[in-house]
């Protein structure tokens, strides 16, 4: 029975996808109603992180930041299905992007690593990015544990030659030889677990982060970009992005400083366009501990 309500529902989603842009942000605006007016979905999660998040605002703007990420956080549920059928051609019309710096390095065939957080659309972005940039996109992901929605999502993902590598196994593809220089590419602002976190302060909250991007670097010892994504305020499904560089030496950066720069990086982005950042996650259920280990703080190396 749940294989077949399965296959119903990927094939509705599959039809849905065909649908104009127009009617497909009538969808969205009539489920953003049903799940936060009506329903409330995750009201409190989202306002209390907001608050937290920036204290010295007065509660008329926190609700009015919450309604705009209401309205995004559907918008992004119909353009991702929409992904199942997108053109090459309406892909590139959506994105602005400010990549210069990716065409210097891959003239040096230098695979490079690059950093993110839930800005935006991130899965049209990474679709844009597959058919705009000569890199390999190689994109860590959390796999479903439904298997069959698992692979209908990593089928539009992989679409256009997006690699898509489970995060249990992100080390062993970093390493692993490709035939063209890559782009290793990893969204990092979920919740670790606190015991192996890098914690420092992000949007005035303790903050853990995952330390894998940091080990990566170091191992493929690539430059770090990090890559930021900026809503189009005036249109509905349209995005800019850019890159800044962190280092071009990862293994000669204090323990945690790419982190670090990271986090600042992106806590400049959501505060410049608080609606587009993913608040509904559950960001800061875990608490830092009373004694962090070395690797678990930023190194302060003395100047020679």
């Amino acid at each position: 029975m749940e294989n077949f309500l399965t296959r119903i529902v990927i094939k509705l989603l599959s039809t849905i996808s065909h649908l104009s842009w127009k009617t497909l942000y009538r969808f969205s605006d009539l489920l953003r109603f049903i799940i936060f007016d009506i329903f409330h979905y995750r009201q409190k999660v989202i306002l209390t992180n907001l608050k937290n998040s920036f204290p010295s605002l007065p509660k008329a703007t926190i609700r009015k930041i919450a309604r705009k990420y209401y309205q995004n956080f559907t918008d992004i549920i119909f353009e991702t299905i929409k992904l199942r059928s997108i053109s090459k051609s309406d892909l590139l019309k959506r994105f602005e992007a400010e990549s210069d710096i990716l065409d210097l390095y891959y003239a040096q065939k230098k695979n490079l690593v690059v950093v993110a957080g839930h800005l935006g659309n991130w899965e049209m972005l990474n679709l844009f990015a597959s058919v705009r940039f000569r890199y390999q996109m190689v994109v860590v992901y959390h796999q479903l544990a439904n298997q069959t929605f698992d692979n209908w999502f990593k089928d539009v993902r992989t679409q256009f030659g997006t690699e898509m590598v489970p995060m249990q196994k992100a080390f062993q593809s970093a390493v692993s030889p490709r035939d063209k220089p890559f782009l290793f590419i990893l969204i990092n602002d979920q919740s670790p677990s606190p015991e192996r976190a890098y914690w420092t302060t992000f949007l005035n909250q303790d903050t853990g982060v995952f330390r894998g991007v940091e080990l990566i670097a170091r191992k493929l010892n690539a430059p770090v970009l990090y890559m930021g994504v900026l809503r189009n305020n005036f249109k509905r499904g349209f995005y800019k992005f850019y890159f800044k560089l962190i280092t071009e030496t990862p293994k000669q950066e204090p323990t945690n400083y790419i982190l670090q720069k990271q986090i600042s990086f992106l806590e400049e982005d959501i505060i410049r366009q608080p609606d587009n950042w993913l608040w509904s996650h559950k960001r800061w259920k875990h608490k830092r501990p009373q004694v962090l280990h070395r690797d678990q703080t930023l190194e302060v190396k003395e100047k020679s």
